[in-house]
């Protein structure tokens, strides 16, 4: 099942995608839905986020080729986590898909990609087994976490290389019937494919990192949490448009702009 969160007749609403309809619910599929006689047709809907988490939870360095990549670039040695790492960002920074990148004015050359699949957790999660944790996922969506690679060298924390505002598209929606293992993940820029690896190749897996989380920190229905990236990217400049797609899921694509002035 494909749960989309679109806007139509001005209205923000939860819906199923049937073909190439959106059966309209009253509710969402975290709290309970009814069904509703409303149908538009998907061309025609504006596609929003599909969730808007409480907490914005992110992996680090959890594909092995990306740990050497980044590693060969510093001129050090690989180093792979021996456990899972778990970090935030920020809501601000999420977009729609069809929506925009922005890059700011006094951005450098160096933004960058990065596809991801995103879990997205459907109940609350506390103290789970990793042999569990899956029956807390409601389903998938797809993100791209956009990097400003300079400043995330020169600046102590992340806090605008990686969430400056519309930095984290993510969508188009949610599939809730996914095989881990059959998902690859590929990247276009400008319709040429720049990026292929099987989407679970991950050093710490979906079930792990819920499991890790949850010891801790109680998982609440909406979080997402967004699992890392494999390879490298090129440098991105205005006007390249990137698609993210994840087969059984579906394409992220976005636009980047580079702002002329700081509005």
């Amino acid at each position: 099942m494909r749960w989309v969160r679109f806007t139509a007749d001005g209205r923000t609403a939860y819906g199923r995608i049937e073909g190439d309809e959106v059966a309209e619910v009253s509710g969402d599929p975290f709290d309970g839905y009814a069904e509703t006689s409303r149908r538009h047709r998907l061309a025609s809907v504006r596609l929003e986020v599909p969730v808007v988490p409480p907490t914005f939870y992110c992996v680090g360095l959890n594909y092995a080729e990306h740990i050497v990549e980044a590693a060969r670039k510093l001129g050090i040695k690989a180093d792979l986590p021996e456990k899972p790492d778990v970090g935030y960002r920020a809501n601000n920074a999420l977009v729609a898909h069809g929506e925009d990148v922005v890059i700011p004015p006094d951005a450098t050359e160096k933004v960058q990609y990065e596809g991801e699949l995103v879990v997205v957790i459907g109940k609350e999660a506390r103290h789970v087994s990793e042999a569990d944790a899956l029956q807390y996922v409601l389903g998938y969506t797809i993100g791209n976490d956009v990097s400003e690679r300079t400043w995330q060298k020169s600046d102590r924390t992340l806090w605008r290389a990686k969430n400056s505002d519309t930095f984290k598209p993510m969508g188009p929606w949610i599939e809730t019937d996914v095989d881990l293992d059959s998902l690859v993940t590929s990247v276009r820029v400008n319709g040429r494919e720049t990026s292929r690896f099987p989407t679970n190749a991950m050093i710490h897996g979906v079930a792990r990192y819920i499991s890790a989380i949850s010891r801790y920190i109680t998982l609440k229905p909406r979080d997402i949490i967004w699992m890392g990236t494999d390879g490298h990217s090129p440098d991105l400049v205005s006007g390249d448009v990137v698609e993210v797609e994840i087969s059984g899921i579906g394409v992220l694509k976005n636009r980047f702009v580079k702002a002329t002035a700081a509005t």
